[in-house]
C-alpha cells in the first residue's frame, strides 16, 4: 500500500476517461448509483477505500492552497 503523494500521470487520466469499457457501460446505461461500488467488486472497493485515505493527488493539494 502507498503512503503520501500520488505521482500523476496524463496517460492515465485520459485513458481512464475515454475507454472503451467506460463508453460502452456509459452508454448502455448500466451505470450503478453512487456509493453502490461495494455490490459490483467489493475487493476493489476496499482497497480504493483505504488507498483514498493514505495518499493525496499533488493537484488537489495546489487546489486548496489556491482557493
Amino acid at each position: 500500500m502507498k503512503f503520501g503523494v500520488r505521482k500523476p500521470s496524463l496517460r492515465k487520466r485520459l485513458s481512464a476517461r475515454t475507454s472503451v469499457k467506460r463508453q460502452l457501460v456509459h452508454r448502455m446505461g448500466i451505470k450503478m448509483p453512487k456509493g453502490y461500488g461495494w455490490i459490483r467488486n467489493p475487493k476493489k472497493y476496499a482497497y480504493n477505500k483505504v488507498y483514498r485515505r493514505t495518499t493525496f493527488d499533488l493537484f488537489s493539494l495546489l487546489k486548496k492552497l489556491f482557493k
